[in-house]
């Protein structure tokens, strides 16, 4: 494995057992260790770096997974492309359960997480985040074939699920799907000039779009797994349209940031 040949993965424990000849490394980071050891090994023919974002034995709820230490040590160990796997509910009856979704827009609504890397000494940076996602990933990711293009992800604190009345202001924005997991982790790879795309999973329908009793944690996770042979297919077939580096993607421009802020 080289410098900009791996491809970062950020998902579940499911994905275990999808990399070839894979081996674990134990990684530290000036933000504490990562949600676990990195899996190092190979799928689609590319070098892939995977860490399960909440700990091999989920043992990490949304807002206390190290999402800092996560995305910097995989830029560590040579990712610059980055593909997050995503658990989300539809605000939609027009995605429905089961729907896979390439999002172009995030709309944060969480709080009290480390959600940058410039709090410290390492001076003061703005990234450019009108674009959140990576277009040459969002690009690859579509081209498997399988999933919705575009549509906003509104991010959640958790670890509870939204009430109908939140849910319902949601809709009114217009926004197509909600997670717990998807902030700050864009934000912090685009400020660690990673090229980042999530591929996500529509487990149910949000509290607001149907009547109901509402989800439950055991609903997502059973139908998350009833799924996850889709996502995987649309994980192997972007990984193998991915680019062969970062080379000339916007998403790599380091130059806005200053220079006491140095890159892993």
């Amino acid at each position: 494995m080289t410098a900009d040949s791996v491809i970062g993965v950020i998902g579940g424990s499911g994905f275990y057992s999808l990399l070839d000849e894979s081996e674990q490394r134990a990684v530290d980071t000036p933000y504490g260790t990562p949600s676990d050891a990195i899996t190092l090994g190979t799928l689609a023919g590319r070098d892939v770096a995977f860490v399960p974002r909440h700990g091999a034995d989920h043992r990490f709820p949304p807002h206390l997974v190290p999402y800092r230490a996560n995305l910097w040590a995989l830029r560590s160990l040579g990712v610059r492309q980055l593909v997050s796997l995503s658990a989300v509910g539809s605000l939609t009856t027009s995605l429905p359960t089961g729907t896979l979704v390439v999002p172009d827009q995030v709309v944060d609504r969480t709080s009290g997480r480390a959600h940058t890397f410039f709090d410290g000494p390492t001076g003061v940076g703005h990234a450019t985040f009108a674009d959140p996602y990576c277009p040459r990933g969002r690009a690859a990711a579509v081209a498997a074939g399988g999933a919705h293009d575009a549509g906003t992800l509104v991010v959640i604190n958790g670890p509870r699920f939204s009430s109908r009345a939140e849910s319902l202001e949601f809709q009114t924005h217009r926004w197509s799907i909600i997670g717990m997991t998807g902030m700050p982790e864009a934000t912090l790879a685009r400020e660690l000039a990673l090229c980042y795309t999530t591929l996500a999973l529509v487990t149910d329908l949000d509290a607001g779009v149907e009547a109901g009793e509402g989800v439950t944690h055991a609903e997502v996770l059973a139908t998350f797994a009833a799924n996850l042979p889709k996502l995987r297919d649309l994980l192997v077939g972007t990984l193998s349209r991915l680019p062969a580096s970062q080379a000339d993607c916007s998403c790599g421009d380091a130059s806005w940031l200053p220079p006491s802020f140095v890159l892993p």
